[in-house]
C-alpha cells in the first residue's frame, strides 16, 4: 500500500491517505502531552511502543468478534487501517476510581466501585473534550441512538476482553478511552490502545504504568512504557 499525503496529525499520530480509498496509514509519534497539551515533551519509542500494543490488542479483540480498523504492521511505528470516518465522542471506561473522576467526585484513587462506569466526551480539543450524556449527543446530532446502543455494546465487550487479559500479565486495567469510527455505517473500534490512552497499575506494587508517569513526572517513562510492551508480547 503507497502512502500518499498526510491527511491529519494529532497530539499523538499522524494520519496518512493511501493509493485505496479503504486504507489509512496511522505513524505513530514519540510527542508527548499532558493537561489538553499544557505539558509537552517526548518519550523515546512512544511510538514504537504505541504501535506494536495497540495492534497486537486489536488482534486479541478482533478474534473476541469486536470489529477494529487495523489491519496488519507495516513496520514498528506504522500500521494499516480501515478507513474510518471517526464518530466525535470519546469513551472512557472506568474500574477503578483514579484521574480526573478522582477529583471530580472527591473519591480517594484507588478506591474500588460497585460497577464499571462509562463517560463521554465531545471529541474537541479546543473545548477541552466536555463531558456529554446521551442527550447532548441526540440533541446535537453527533451519533445516533443505534450507532451509540452498539457502541456501549462493544465497550463492555472490549472491557471485559482486556481487563481478563491485563490480569493474566499482572495489570490492573484501572480505565482506559475508546474512540469508535464508521466503515459503510457499521460501528467498529478505531483510534488506540495504548499506556497512553490507558491507566495501568501493576497488580502486586500499584506501580503505574502508564502516561501518568509523564503527567506525574514520576521518571522512569521510557523503561515503563518499554515494560508493559514486553509484558503484553510475552
Amino acid at each position: 500500500m503507497k502512502k500518499l499525503g498526510l491527511l491529519y496529525e494529532g497530539k499523538a499520530k499522524k494520519v496518512y491517505k493511501t493509493d485505496s480509498d479503504l486504507y489509512y496509514i496511522v505513524s505513530y509519534k514519540d510527542d508527548a502531552t499532558a493537561f489538553n497539551g499544557q505539558k509537552k515533551g517526548t518519550i523515546k519509542e512512544k511510538g514504537v511502543v504505541n504501535n506494536k500494543m495497540s495492534g497486537a490488542l486489536f488482534m486479541q479483540l478482533e478474534e473476541a468478534g469486536i470489529p477494529t480498523h487495523f489491519v496488519e504492521y507495516i513496520n514498528d511505528r506504522e500500521s494499516l487501517v480501515k478507513a474510518v470516518k471517526i464518530i466525535p465522542v470519546e469513551v472512557i471506561v472506568r474500574n477503578v476510581v483514579a484521574g480526573s473522576f478522582a477529583k471530580r467526585m472527591g473519591l480517594e484513587e484507588g478506591q474500588s466501585i460497585n460497577s464499571t462506569i462509562l463517560e463521554f466526551c465531545y471529541k474537541d480539543d479546543a473545548l477541552g473534550d466536555p463531558l456529554i450524556n446521551h442527550s447532548h449527543i441526540f440533541a446535537l446530532n453527533i451519533a445516533t441512538e443505534d450507532q451509540i446502543k452498539q457502541v456501549e455494546f462493544y465497550t463492555h465487550r472490549v472491557n471485559d476482553v482486556l481487563k481478563e487479559f491485563f490480569k493474566s500479565k499482572g495489570i490492573v486495567l484501572v480505565d482506559f478511552k475508546l474512540e469508535f469510527g464508521l466503515v459503510d455505517g457499521k460501528v467498529i473500534l478505531a483510534d488506540e490502545i495504548s499506556p497512553d490512552t490507558c491507566r495501568l497499575w501493576d497488580m502486586e506494587t500499584g506501580k503505574k504504568l502508564d502516561k501518568d508517569r509523564f503527567r506525574q513526572d514520576l521518571g522512569q517513562i521510557e523503561e515503563i512504557y518499554m515494560e508493559v510492551l514486553n509484558r503484553i508480547e510475552g
